[in-house]
């Protein structure tokens, strides 16, 4: 069975390991009723709609 010549040091093994982690932007889609920008399956923070039904009560300004 085959071994390692040398160990492999903790900066190589931890450079491995972090090379998958990557950051991405939030995706982001159009509010059917105002046009807001909100992140997709979740009720409009601005009108308090989700799927065209009101769900939270917001005062009209």
């Amino acid at each position: 069975m085959a071994v390692p010549f040398r160990r492999t040091s903790k900066t190589k093994k931890r450079m491995r390991r972090n090379g998958n982690y990557i950051i991405t932007a939030n995706n982001t889609v159009k509010c059917p009723k105002c046009g807001e920008a909100i992140r997709p399956h979740r009720v409009c923070p601005n009108c308090g709609t989700y799927k065209g039904k009101t769900v939270i009560e917001k005062e009209e300004n």
